[in-house]
């Protein structure tokens, strides 16, 4: 996984706030894998889009 790229092409900033716990876990995720926030949370949201379709109206519907 660490020789995918992530965040390339063309880059929006958003702001966000969240939990000061997460905040804190997010730096030591980074100081750790040598991989800078934006890198972390592009591919937390990467892999939770891919897990909720149904939030992206995607979701295959079963009859």
């Amino acid at each position: 996984m660490k020789s995918q790229k992530h965040n390339e092409g063309e880059l929006e900033e958003i702001v966000v706030k969240i939990e000061k716990e997460v905040a804190d876990s997010l730096r030591t995720m980074s100081k750790n894998s040598k991989l800078s926030v934006d890198e972390i949370v592009v591919i937390a949201l990467k892999r939770f889009r891919a897990s909720h379709a149904d939030y992206m109206g995607d979701a295959p519907e079963f009859e």
